[in-house]
């Protein structure tokens, strides 16, 4: 059957934009209007305005979107932005509001996407379909809208809720503002901390996603285990885990990996993995992968060897066990994490404190608790460290970390032991990330399977 030229080009973008939007494993559209729908219901009757990532600056660079842009649009593309008006009833002279999203998409340039592929913008076919957003506009359109609405009722200007820090959102408010003839703009409202309390509670698709990025995670760190060895470097270490979570349908790691031996495993955040490992060190494994836009985050220590000495065993241990202990002892709604002071007596960092106290010396008879000098954990989500408030106790859906360390430079023996833990609506944890053998015989004998 022979095509016109404008089936054939709704043809072409409809097949571009599904191609592209296969790359990632996204939520339902309904997912992502009912996000932002609720965000709605957090403005107090205002309006929102969040702007996609920008792109990098450097080539080698991956694009990511900004995780609170991805989280309300699923969409993946640079130089969008996003409005959502809330609905508001009928006061005095003021009439009724609906509820409103507008999706605005920047103007093509044709040049580059002879480099880039082709965008959509607001022009073409089935813009809405594609976007999954009510209404989609040129970005141009953007300043035109917050002008109607702010002129229609003149308080919006200070129910306008943004990232406060950008300088897309600080332009935007000032060129508004003197549209309507104010001298300054009024401050903005940060969108950041209502979007935050929707990301700690994960849905179904959400919890999919983090289940795929922990087997993909699981895959690479077996397959670390496999490579650890005496001469090994640390950096070779590295790039087999990269390449196990690329072959698992990662995009990229959630995090730089740490592969750090001998002193530098008492290194908490030492990323040069430029050693080579010895016979006799352990080997702090911290790495894990992000799959369509979701992270993981699993650390794992080995003997270098492929054997524990007996105080790297007494040590990895005693760690193992304060997991176990926190695991333990978690309440939904009443346990509390990333509480390294120990100001809450019941919180899972105290409980795992208390259990390397009770447990162990260091070499000059002292307890070990002073070598757990981090937060037991944090939310995981769309980041690797999603936001959350963490004077607040966890609560059922949400998915966080449980990592005790000891971190003996005296000794150069670093240990941590990490897995990611979902919490069931009957407020029981389900370890994503506990397929990946952490007993230390489980531990020896998967190295010794290579």
């Amino acid at each position: 059957m022979k095509l016109s030229r404008p089936i054939l080009a709704v043809l072409c973008v409809v097949l571009c934009w599904s191609a592209a939007g296969s790359a990632l494993d996204r939520s339902s559209g309904a997912d992502y209007h009912a996000r932002r729908a609720a965000l709605a219901g957090k403005l107090n009757g205002g309006v929102a305005v969040l702007f996609a990532g920008e792109e990098p600056l450097l080539d080698f660079m991956p694009y990511r979107q900004d995780s609170d842009f991805y989280y309300l649009t699923g969409w993946n593309e640079p130089g969008a932005a996003l409005l959502i008006e809330a609905p508001a009833a009928a006061q005095g002279t003021r009439p009724a509001r609906a509820y409103r999203e507008v999706m605005f998409l920047p103007t093509r340039n044709l040049r580059m996407e002879l480099f880039t592929g082709r965008k959509l913008d607001a022009a073409s076919p089935d813009a809405p379909r594609l976007t999954g957003v009510d209404e989609v506009r040129p970005m141009s359109d953007l300043a035109v809208i917050l002008n109607q609405i702010a002129a229609g009722d003149r308080t919006m200007m200070y129910r306008v809720w943004s990232e406060p820090e950008t300088e897309q959102a600080k332009s935007l408010l000032a060129w508004t503002a003197a549209t309507l003839g104010m001298e300054h703009a009024p401050p903005m409202k940060d969108v950041r901390g209502a979007v935050a309390e929707l990301r700690a509670v994960k849905d179904a698709d959400e919890l999919m996603l983090l289940r795929k990025a922990a087997d993909a995670s699981v895959q690479a760190q077996l397959a670390m285990m496999k490579a650890v060895h005496p001469g090994q470097r640390e950096r070779t270490v590295a790039g087999i885990i990269l390449e196990k979570l690329m072959e698992n349908g990662c995009e990229r790691p959630s995090y730089a990996p740490i592969v750090g031996s001998g002193e530098k495993s008492t290194e908490l955040h030492y990323a040069e993995n430029s050693q080579t490992m010895q016979a006799g060190d352990v080997v702090v494994v911290d790495a894990a992968g992000e799959y369509s836009m979701y992270a993981s985050d699993i650390t794992r220590t080995l003997p270098v060897n492929g054997h524990f000495s007996a105080r790297q065993r007494e040590i990895y241990d005693i760690v193992l066990g304060a997991q176990r202990a926190a695991m333990e002892a978690f309440v939904a709604g009443k346990s509390r994490i990333n509480d390294p002071q120990h100001k809450y007596p019941d919180s899972l960092d105290t409980i795992a404190w208390n259990y390397m106290n009770a447990h162990g010396k260091d070499l000059h008879g002292d307890p070990l608790g002073k070598y757990f000098i981090h937060g037991i954990g944090h939310s995981v989500g769309i980041d690797v460290h999603d936001p959350y408030d963490y004077s607040q106790p966890i609560q059922k859906g949400m998915v966080f970390t449980i990592e005790p360390g000891i971190y003996i430079p005296e000794e150069k023996l670093g240990v941590r032991i990490e897995d990611v833990f979902y919490v069931k609506q009957d407020g029981t944890l389900e370890c994503l990330t506990c397929a990946l053998p952490k007993e230390a015989e489980a531990v020896e004998k998967e190295m010794r399977s290579r």
